[in-house]
């Protein structure tokens, strides 16, 4: 759904709730950039994150960064999902999770895999 040019999303709405995805979602960026840095993860087209060499990851280590992935990928939904809520249009949840995924593309460091076309892509 495309939303309408008078009716945009307040994509920056403040909840206590998107607050505090927000916030998880900061705390653990730190955990993740390590994984961004080495191509072991990247951003999505869909607005996740997605483990794409799990190879350059440690064996010891992989359980972790599918526990950080898996969390990753389950606050963004909430994210869309509340800033949707917020905006007092829930079924415009789909149009806010495109846009962050390009933003997210958009804002990747260079050296981080994105898809684009369907592919992975070093930024």
């Amino acid at each position: 759904m495309i939303l309408p040019a008078h009716a945009a999303a307040d994509l920056d709405v403040n909840t206590a709730a998107v607050a505090a995805v927000k916030a998880t979602m900061q705390n653990r960026h730190s955990q993740l950039l390590q994984y961004y840095q080495s191509g072991a993860v990247g951003l999505t087209a869909e607005g996740f994150v997605a483990v794409k060499d799990a190879a350059l990851v440690p064996l010891s280590q992989r359980s972790a960064l599918a526990a950080l992935v898996k969390d990753e990928n389950m606050d963004r939904v909430q994210l869309y999902h509340g800033i949707a809520v917020a905006n007092g249009h829930p079924e415009w949840e789909g149009e806010i999770q495109r846009t962050f995924a390009l933003r997210w593309i958009d804002k990747a460091q260079p050296g981080w895999f994105v898809q684009r076309d369907g592919g992975w892509v070093r930024k």
